[in-house]
């Protein structure tokens, strides 16, 4: 769920590269590999970033491909709807929730098919604790991008903030399968799991 929700329950992100170990002195000189082409495809690119982030075992590395992924995420491919979704996450900051879903409202109607439109709005809608709307954006967004963790985890906090803890954890869980190294998704499955066994659930 959301860019917003990267405040209240999202889930923003960092990560580590490895060092490529140094030739032995003895060894002749090799000339560096060519750069990896980047895929003029959005949709590839995502997808290669998806497959290591379920493979990324270190939990900084996994924070920079999650990086990676809110980035083309968050590219619209319209100067004009990247300029809408400025003026309203400028609004959400200052708590301006009716101004910020005036933008986002006419990101939406322009590019319905812009998932992180649908996510900054579900985002405003919670900060609102206005929880169906929200929830009704979060399905939109998983419509067009099932593997929105963040949408996913805002999922969650709905369903924890409304008691409905089995819920909640089923959508952590979710979580994990996409990005197995989100500490807050793992904390809140451990201490979910607990509440709910000594609840005899």
């Amino acid at each position: 769920m959301f860019a917003a929700m990267r405040n209240v329950f999202v889930f923003l992100v960092g990560g580590t590269l490895a060092l490529a170990p140094l030739p032995s002195l003895a060894q002749e000189a090799v000339p560096p590999a060519a750069p990896e082409a980047v895929s003029p495809n959005p949709q590839v690119r995502l997808d290669k970033l998806f497959a290591q982030l379920k493979r990324e075992r270190n939990e900084k590395a996994a924070e920079r491909i999650a990086g990676q992924i809110w980035q083309e995420w968050n590219n619209s491919g319209s100067a004009a709807i990247d300029l809408l979704m400025q003026w309203s996450q400028k609004a959400t900051d200052e708590q301006k929730f009716d101004v910020a879903l005036d933008f986002l409202d006419q990101v939406i109607t322009l590019q319905p098919g812009y998932a992180e439109g649908w996510n900054k709005r579900a985002t405003v809608h919670f900060m609102m604790r206005s929880f169906g709307k929200s929830m009704s954006d979060i399905d939109h967004t998983l419509q067009l991008e099932p593997r929105q963790f963040g949408a996913l985890s805002g999922l969650a906090q709905i369903m924890k903030e409304t008691g409905r803890k089995q819920l909640a954890l089923d959508a952590y869980q979710r979580v994990l399968v996409i990005y197995p190294m989100m500490r807050s998704a793992q904390n809140e499955v451990l201490t979910l799991s607990d509440e709910l066994s000594g609840e005899g659930i």
